[in-house]
């Protein structure tokens, strides 16, 4: 057999032995999961909301239907910082992967060279002289070899590397995974963003609310006081309730610089996340009359579906197999590779004659790498690799644990504070009624200013809790539709680069 056909046999060889791959082969987690979320629930199940028909969008900010909030979003999406680093992570991660399938491919390189040289006189080649060349001779050929020329070199080589142990195979599957991780985070990126923005959003609506009660109410003491002056200047009361009354007011006003600055800490912390310069917002996030809170009851589905729609989870998965086939990429380091290559070229010291037919040079055959002994670090490696798989398949049981438990605390206090939004509700409405009725019955003097005083701080106090909770709502709607997952994204979804 020549020596064409035997690298043809080795060639053969090498693509027959490409399906072969060391290491375990990845299996997806099986992980045990309740029957149904009031399975799973561990406290009273009179705050577990009962499930209705409402799902999540893949945009399901757009459940709370403001205009406002539905553009920050948009330009969140755009600009945000946060998710410009991790589409960049992204995009790393699939050139990464490029990179390694790269491996599969034959390496073609060309070459060209021109160096003026000059050998010694006294080095190896003298030895050799002194042996061949007659007794006299050897220092005049040195010293004709010795003289300088002009090495005129250009060719091209091309080697190939059978995958035989598979381990180019496990190394892409590996890249596929680690692409299938870093897409996931981008998504759970996305979702941490846009319920941070939203969270803050509502918090500054909050704050803005705080502060259109506590100036209607400072209107409202400052009337207060005018009359009740007038029956103090008419002595009908002393001035102990209209000092009563100013110190009421001082407390109404004193309120007003530490909310106004909350709203400015609110704006600042939306332009962080979408990207805009302090100051930029004001106009945008001016105070706007708030609809009562939408509170409805979310169709969450079966637990086993959470796992496929939050991206921490899937990410975790990712990264489980991507340590698996990392264990198949060190043990095929055990295994001798073989490398096929070949050469042809040109070399000339005349460059008249450099591209004379006699002037090439080739060469063609394969070569053997085998590993005997390297002090027991490749079998380290291995085991590396299998502490590795180990720790990603219990951050991936953590995970998913982590999961069941924040759905149900968002579930749990979704559901308390939409009962203690309608027992505050009622209790302003009492509250309002209870106040009206002191000022008529101090008006009329049936009571002291004590008793109208009280029933106005109430009144107040009741004014404010239900703007707090009507946030405090919003707030806990937010995280439950984060710890869902938000929307369901089609399941081959990609990051696009050019734009979001």
């Amino acid at each position: 057999m020549n020596l064409t056909s035997r690298f043809v046999s080795l060639a053969l060889l090498g693509s027959s032995l490409a399906g072969c791959a060391v290491g375990p082969d990845y299996e997806a987690p099986k992980t045990q999961t309740p029957v149904s979320w009031q399975a799973a629930h561990s406290g009273s199940g009179q705050l577990h909301p009962a499930e209705g028909a409402t799902r999540l969008s893949e945009d399901w900010w757009s459940l709370f239907n403001d205009p406002v909030l539905n553009n920050l979003q948009r330009r969140a999406d755009k600009a945000s910082p946060d998710l410009n680093t991790a589409v960049l992570r992204f995009a790393q991660s699939r050139m990464q992967r490029q990179m390694v399938a790269a491996q599969r491919g034959v390496d073609v390189n060309a070459s060209a060279a021109v160096n003026r040289q000059r050998l010694s006189e006294n080095g190896s080649n003298a030895l050799m002289i002194q042996r061949i060349a007659p007794t006299g001779d050897s220092d005049q050929i040195a010293k004709v070899l010795a003289e300088p020329f002009t090495l005129y070199q250009a060719g091209f080589d091309a080697s190939w590397e059978p995958d035989l142990w598979g381990r180019i195979r496990r190394s892409i599957e590996a890249a596929d995974a680690s692409v299938a991780a870093q897409q996931a985070m981008f998504e759970e990126t996305r979702l941490g963003v846009s319920a941070e923005l939203a969270r803050s959003y509502f918090e500054l609506r909050g704050v803005q609310q705080q502060i259109a009660v506590a100036r209607q109410d400072i209107t409202a003491t400052e009337e207060s006081m005018q009359l009740i002056q007038v029956r103090a200047d008419g002595g009908l009361v002393d001035d102990f309730d209209v000092e009563r009354q100013r110190g009421q007011l001082a407390e109404l006003r004193s309120s007003l610089p530490q909310l106004q600055a909350s709203e400015s800490a609110a704006i600042n912390q939306i332009g962080v996340l979408i990207g805009a310069e302090p100051g930029s917002l004001r106009d945008d996030l001016m105070p706007v009359e708030q609809a009562e809170p939408q509170t409805p009851d979310l169709s969450l589905g079966l637990p086993s579906e959470v796992a496929r729609r939050r991206p921490d989870i899937r990410a975790a998965e990712a990264q489980l197999h991507a340590a698996t086939a990392n264990i198949g990429v060190a043990v095929a380091d055990l295994y001798p590779t073989i490398r096929l290559g070949a050469n042809f070229g040109y070399e000339s010291v005349e460059d008249s004659q450099f591209g004379d037919w006699g002037s090439r040079t080739w060469a063609v055959g394969p070569s053997l790498s085998l590993p005997i002994f390297d002090n027991g670090r490749r079998r380290s490696q291995i085991n590396l690799r299998k502490l590795e798989q180990q720790e990603a398949a219990v951050s991936y049981q953590q995970t998913v644990l982590k999961a069941w438990q924040e759905v149900d605390d968002a579930l749990t206090h979704y559901g308390a504070e939409r009962q203690r939004n309608q027992r505050l509700q009622e209790k302003l409405r009492s509250s309002d009624i209870a106040y009206g009725m002191a000022k008529a019955r101090y008006a009329g003097g049936m009571t002291d200013f004590l008793v109208e005083l009280d029933a106005q701080r109430a009144y107040l106090q009741s004014r404010r809790d239900v703007v707090d909770s009507n946030t405090q709502l919003r707030l806990t709607l937010i995280a439950l539709c984060k710890a869902l997952g938000g929307g369901t994204p089609a399941p081959a979804a990609e990051v696009s680069l050019s734009g979001r």
